[in-house]
């Protein structure tokens, strides 16, 4: 692996010349190409003009999820759900927590990123911006757009004025502020909801939709609002965000719940409402590649833009905007634009997770998508009292239920929500994609006290009772 600096952005053309493709982006969907085209010995340029690992190990899944779990070491200090077991209250000491979430990031940049170009002497990395407009020129066979996302916050009156938070800057902060305002219910808002609250911060959540979680199954986002509820979050949803003001004291945000007008106040607002793709500034509709409604690249289903040199992969071109959807769509990118396009980008099984306490996850239809396919589902929901590592680990919070088609009993959704949701999905995930049915869950081992047995019981419950089932049977 090569570097190179220089002061004026990087112009990229097609056409041939000292690269068989280059990648813009050095971010998870950017590496994976640049690695994939490396392995089919392509001369490839990388070019990253911020800070390289994009955004999962610097400011996402990473240092989000090595805080969740720090605050949940807090809160089990507490509430533990054993007798006999004495609970120690105390403060957290935040800038400790916050200084481990930045040597772990730091770490595995180092090593997942800048290590591993150093593998590859056929990846030269550019530490500039890219543009499509003006500069030195970088010519290339082919090139793969890897730009990623930022933060987006809707237009809601007074807040781009007020200022706020994004997850970045959330997890940055200098001290834990008092209370603090969380204006979107999904995944990342739900994730640092949970991890304010339970590191000592009073937290409201609003959310505009129904239900939080909204894009899972309802029966998730129902339990899980009231888990956290549970816990002391306020959450609000099927509101309206009117208007944002801050003060002296901190933020007010005014909204609607049906009729009513509320305000809610904090020392602190987070604004977690999703993200929109890097596409601006890039010089992207000089090279004929088409945008979409969002800002997001507009790909085929071989990850090719409108104009046949440019491929695209990653967050760049839309939801949804997982670290390992981006790993799989930059591989497969950098390989249709150096062999042609063979390989489909597919997400027909497609896992999620989100990492609250209970964790959801979720792969495949749910019922009512089901029913809107014109397949006949058939439902089994396992409450996690009936799972016997759930009642050893005293936390039966949640439940499983799996979706399959009535008329070949193959499995076709899977619904988590429990402790370990994350850690179950797999293997619902593979009798997804491979087409599995009921019958090869229920006749496949499972390890006994295992919360992965969960899986096995609910496919079971399709046709049994499993109350009047003894540990193990068939």
């Amino acid at each position: 692996m090569t570097e190179a600096r220089t002061e004026a952005p990087t112009v990229i053309t097609g056409g041939g010349g000292g690269f068989d493709l280059l990648v813009v982006g050095g971010g998870s969907a950017g590496f994976a190409a640049a690695i994939r085209a490396a392995d089919l010995g392509a001369r490839v340029a990388m070019v990253e003009g911020g800070t390289l690992g994009g955004t999962c190990v610097n400011v996402g899944c990473v240092p989000s999820k090595t805080l969740i779990r720090a605050a949940e070491a807090q809160h089990r200090r507490v509430h533990h759900g054993f007798r006999g077991i004495p609970s120690t209250d105390g403060q957290p000491d935040w800038p400790t927590v916050r200084g481990e979430k930045d040597a772990l990031v730091a770490e595995l940049r180092q090593s997942k990123y800048w290590n591993v170009l150093r593998v590859y002497p056929s990846i030269t990395l550019f530490q500039e911006r890219a543009t499509f407009a003006s500069g030195r020129t970088l010519t290339a066979g082919k090139i793969v757009v890897t730009t990623g996302s930022s933060p987006w916050a809707p237009s809601i009156p007074d807040l781009a004025e007020a200022g706020y938070l994004d997850n970045a800057s959330a997890m940055a902060l200098e001290r834990l502020p008092q209370s603090l305002i969380v204006i979107g219910g999904s995944a990342v808002g739900l994730e640092l909801a949970q991890m304010f609250v339970r590191l000592g911060v009073r937290v409201t959540v609003l959310e505009a939709l129904p239900r939080v979680v909204a894009a899972e199954d309802a029966d998730i986002g129902n339990a899980l609002a009231d888990y956290l509820r549970s816990e002391g979050l306020e959450v609000y949803t099927d509101i309206r965000v009117d208007r944002v003001s801050r003060g002296s004291d901190g933020y007010e945000v005014q909204y609607h719940a049906g009729s009513a007008a509320r305000f809610a106040r904090a020392e602190q607002l987070l604004v977690a409402t999703g993200r929109r793709a890097n596409t601006a500034g890039f010089g992207l509709d000089t090279i004929g590649v088409t945008l979409g409604t969002k800002g997001e690249i507009v790909v085929d289903e071989f990850l090719q833009t409108t104009n046949p040199s440019v491929y695209a992969a990653g967050d760049v071109i839309g939801d949804p905007m997982f670290v390992y959807v981006a790993g799989y769509a930059g591989a497969l990118a950098a390989e249709n634009a150096l062999t042609g396009n063979e390989r489909r980008y597919d997400l027909s099984a497609l896992p999620k997770v989100t990492f609250t306490d209970p964790a959801v996850s979720s792969v495949g239809l749910t019922e009512n998508e089901a029913r809107a396919q014109g397949i006949e589902p058939l439902v089994s929901k396992l409450p996690l009292e009936h799972v016997p590592r759930a009642l050893a680990a005293h936390d039966t919070r949640g439940f499983i239920k799996l979706v399959a088609d009535a008329a070949t009993k193959k499995i076709i959704g899977a619904h988590i929500l429990a402790a370990e949701a994350g850690e179950m999905i797999t293997q619902p995930t593979l009798a997804t994609k491979l087409g599995l049915t009921i019958d090869d869950v229920t006749s496949t081992f499972h390890p006994y006290l295992t919360l992965s047995e969960g899986i096995k019981l609910a496919a079971q419950a399709f046709t049994k009772d499993v109350a009047k089932l003894s540990c193990c049977a068939a």
